[in-house]
């Protein structure tokens, strides 16, 4: 059933769209949601940060992880408007107290926690053709639209790369050396052990309501072709309140044999300028085993060599124009020159 799934993913729409490309930046942050809109052609952009993480698991005797996580996501516009290839990393520095034995054992790791690449594209754009604004009514302009109750939709499918060297976390479990307790240990039971290269598969919607809200869904397959492949979501709720800032709820829940959570992040963004954007997030999850509190602050800045897009039959509407023109400037050069020669003709 659960290949059944992730292979319906798979289904690449061929309709031709024109992507939303933002005059200021169009961040994925301060959430973990990713957006249904690419960054628009010829954009590069960077979402970087840090953040402080606790981890404390009631099962091994209040075992905990204390550390640093690093975090990067690139994107860039190619191709066409709503195509998009995109990076996502998390690094994380932590020190493992494991309290099951007598004495407290300590140890140091680093490691990934994600490391993905993959192509998202836009497959449904319910502003491809936007209204002008009235100038005359603020009420129209923001009145409740049906439109608005349609969302736009991506997918985005790629693979997740985790060297076995630097995944002492498998399966992003911080607390995987403690699976089995010490003294339940079978050396024929080896520690679980994540495969380097598995499949991810994601559909995204984002929907826009009276101007200052957003909503975006994540739906994911991940993992696949691993042990445990893993299903989750995640819902956004944006409000930009004044024009540079915006604030933000979210919730997330993962799902697989080997690990259920639900996840809660409030958070803020602030527009520096046109191009660069700064955050801030706090969060836990509703359970203790583990039980994760943590701190994010990071920023988005892009790379903008973004050329205004023309489809098809604008390029030929402009050629026709341009024809039109043409013969419009030849047809009153010859009718210049018929009136010359009918007056030549009456002086004769």
């Amino acid at each position: 059933m659960r290949q059944q799934w992730f292979f319906m993913l798979l289904l690449v729409f061929s309709t031709t769209l024109s992507a939303q490309y933002t005059e200021q930046i169009n961040s994925n942050r301060p959430g973990m949601s990713i957006g249904a809109y690419s960054v628009g052609k010829g954009v590069v952009q960077f979402e970087a940060g840090g953040a402080l993480r606790s981890y404390t698991h009631k099962g091994y005797n209040q075992s905990t992880s204390r550390g640093t996580l690093g975090f990067l996501s690139i994107r860039w516009g190619f191709l066409k408007e709503q195509l998009e290839l995109t990076y996502e990393g998390a690094f994380l520095w932590d020190e493992l107290h494991n309290k099951t034995t007598g004495t407290p054992i300590i140890s140091k790791r680093k490691g990934f926690l994600q490391n993905f690449i993959g192509v998202k594209y836009l497959v449904y754009d319910p502003f491809r053709a936007e209204e002008e604004p009235n100038l005359y009514s603020y009420k129209a302009n923001n009145r409740f639209r049906l439109r608005d109750l349609f969302p736009a939709i991506s997918v985005t499918l790629g693979t997740n790369l985790i060297p076995p060297s630097l995944n002492p976390y498998p399966y992003g479990d911080v607390f995987s050396s403690l699976y089995r307790p010490f003294f339940y240990q079978n050396i024929n039971q080896p520690i679980d052990e994540e495969p380097f290269v598995t499949l991810r598969g994601m559909v995204a919607t984002q929907s826009h309501f009276f101007e200052r809200w957003v909503f975006v869904t994540n739906f994911s397959y991940s993992r696949y072709l691993s042990d445990y492949p893993e299903i989750s979501y995640i819902l956004t709720l944006t409000h930009t309140f004044h024009p540079l800032w915006s604030i933000y709820i979210e919730n997330q829940g993962i799902s697989s044999d080997r690990y259920t959570d639900t996840i809660f992040r409030l958070g803020a963004a602030y527009l520096m300028y046109d191009d660069l954007q700064l955050e801030a997030t706090l969060g836990s999850n509703t359970k203790n085993s583990p039980n994760i509190v943590f701190l994010n602050v990071g920023a988005s800045y892009r790379l903008d060599f973004h050329k205004e897009y023309t489809t098809a039959e604008e390029r030929e509407a402009k050629a026709l124009k341009k024809e039109e023109k043409k013969l419009n400037k030849t047809a009153k050069k010859l009718a210049k020159q018929d009136k010359k020669r009918t007056r030549r003709a009456r002086k004769n």
